[in-house]
């Protein structure tokens, strides 16, 4: 705990509504463990209507939320509370992101931060100067830059784009609602959770799909949404239209290995875990998973994650791996995101982060002050 609660306002994309992002239940266990540590949190929210239709969680309890219905609201609702705050956070994909950004860090008198839940794709839409929720020059002026990737990415925005402080914020979960649970038997062999996109797509047939081809007495299943219907899914796939998130958790225990696939802009960025890595891991499922660079520094290769690089390999975990290797593989990996990876693992950096900040300032304004004294 700081020497003091602190007074926080996050405007970040929804909090309210886990409908089609990754981002609410991020800030959901962050600012629970936040305000577990006996800080005071404001979430505003613009009030969209895909996610006002899809709204599962209108007023979490551990915080304010407020729905704002323009920029015009937004400032003229909320200005004293911005301008108040020991920190205010902006997240990635705010609507008109740039402009709430640059309101409040003019409007802000503590310390400032971007929490990018989506670093891989900012920076590819920086460099194709595709200005959506956040431009180059907003960057310097935030006083920490909070990264869902680390590695050389963090280097990269210090050095080449500015920011004084560029560290780590990694997504993580929450172990209320992902634990093991006992099944009488296995449903899959094989699962995998994850919203359709284009680059994601020719790593899944060649990893999972594939294997499931040349395994037809195997069980398998996709789950998630907006899969195109010209996919020929292998007769022994299960293929899942929409699994709320309430449902993850069964969903990972009923597999027997759960595989992990990565988003082509964070390949290239390395060091992007993915949220479904921690849940499966904190389910006792274990992740056979493809390479990126940084992978390496979370999970020991081969005893606490599977590292697969085609259908052959896939299929050598599914078929010869023994159960007693399986076990423990998954409970290795379960013990190192509970010791790393929790909400309130987070919730703590973020509280040193902060800290931080406002003991460099605290430093500089006294060596200021020294300076004035002395001539």
């Amino acid at each position: 705990m700081s020497q003091k609660p602190l007074n926080i306002v996050i405007l970040g994309l929804s909090i309210t509504s886990s409908w089609g992002n990754g981002h609410a239940t991020t800030f959901r266990g962050l600012v629970r463990e936040l305000r577990n540590r006996g800080h005071h949190i404001l979430f505003l929210e613009r009030d969209v209507p895909w996610y006002a239709s899809n709204r599962d969680l209108p007023n979490p309890e551990y915080c304010q939320t407020e729905l704002y219905q323009s920029l015009e609201d937004l400032q003229a609702r909320f200005a004293e509370q911005v301008r108040d705050a020991d920190f205010v956070l902006v997240g990635s994909y705010v609507p008109e992101g740039v402009t709430v950004g640059e309101w409040a860090i003019q409007t802000a008198k503590g310390v400032t931060g971007f929490y990018d839940i989506d670093t891989p794709v900012t920076l590819a839409k920086l460099a194709r100067e595709d200005y959506e929720y956040l431009h180059p020059r907003l960057i310097p002026q935030y006083d920490m830059y909070l990264s869902f990737t680390g590695g050389p990415t963090l280097e990269k925005l210090e050095k080449e784009f500015g920011s004084p402080m560029a560290r780590p914020l990694y997504c993580s979960f929450d172990p209320e609602l992902y634990f093991p649970e006992p099944q009488e038997e296995k449903v899959w062999d094989l699962g995998y959770l994850g919203t359709y996109s284009d680059d994601r797509q020719p790593p899944l047939e060649k990893l999972m799909l594939d294997a499931a081809r040349e395994w037809p007495i195997g069980s398998f299943v996709v789950a998630g949404p907006q899969y195109p219907d010209s996919i020929q899914w292998p007769e022994n796939c299960e293929y899942i239209h929409h699994l709320p998130p309430a449902e993850h958790r069964k969903f990972y225990n009923r597999q027997r290995f759960t595989q992990n696939i990565t988003r082509a802009d964070m390949i290239k960025a390395g060091y992007s875990p993915s949220v479904r890595l921690f849940e499966a891991a904190a389910c006792g499922t274990p992740i056979i998973s493809d390479y990126w660079d940084g992978l390496n520094e979370l999970f020991e290769f081969g005893k606490e994650i599977l590292v697969s690089y085609s259908a052959e390999d896939t299929l050598n975990f599914l078929i010869h791996l023994p159960e007693n290797d399986r076990t423990s593989i998954a409970e290795r990996t379960r013990q190192k995101v509970l010791t790393y990876h929790t909400a309130a693992h987070r919730a703590q950096e973020l509280e040193s982060y902060i800290l931080e900040v406002l003991s460099s300032e605290s430093k500089a304004l006294k060596e200021k002050k020294e300076l004035e004294l002395g001539s």
